[in-house]
């Protein structure tokens, strides 16, 4: 996993729980993710020391302006590959995982070239 995969999908969790949330914590992303409360604290510190996350006091967590862009982007390749694979016939399940690992790694030129062939929304 490069180093910047973990803080990514860190990104798209609290992206992903703050629309079902009123407020996100670090156990809420603990318990999304399955890590050791301890392990999120210190991805949490990170994310809040490059500027991309914000903790108030009674620790609740916000995505900064640059946290959000990362975030959507993320989950906008995420929900459009996970789409196109099980458009292809791969289960939902595996289609999932798998975009997970491609979401990271593809550019931004090829994920755009796959947008337009296949259409914005998958």
């Amino acid at each position: 996993m490069h180093k910047n995969e973990s803080s990514e999908n860190y990104l798209e969790t609290i992206l992903m729980l703050s629309e079902t949330l009123p407020v996100v914590r670090a156990i809420d992303i603990a318990t999304e993710t399955g890590y050791k409360k301890s392990s999120v604290s210190v991805a949490m510190k990170h994310l809040r020391e490059s500027g991309h996350i914000t903790v108030n006091n009674s620790g609740f967590i916000y995505l900064t302006d640059s946290g959000k862009a990362v975030a959507e982007m993320i989950y906008e390749r995420h929900k459009f590959l996970t789409n196109l694979l099980v458009k292809l016939g791969v289960d939902p399940e595996i289609a999932s995982d798998d975009a997970c690992r491609i979401e990271h790694d593809i550019s931004p030129e090829s994920f755009d070239a796959l947008k337009k062939h296949f259409g914005e929304h998958i």
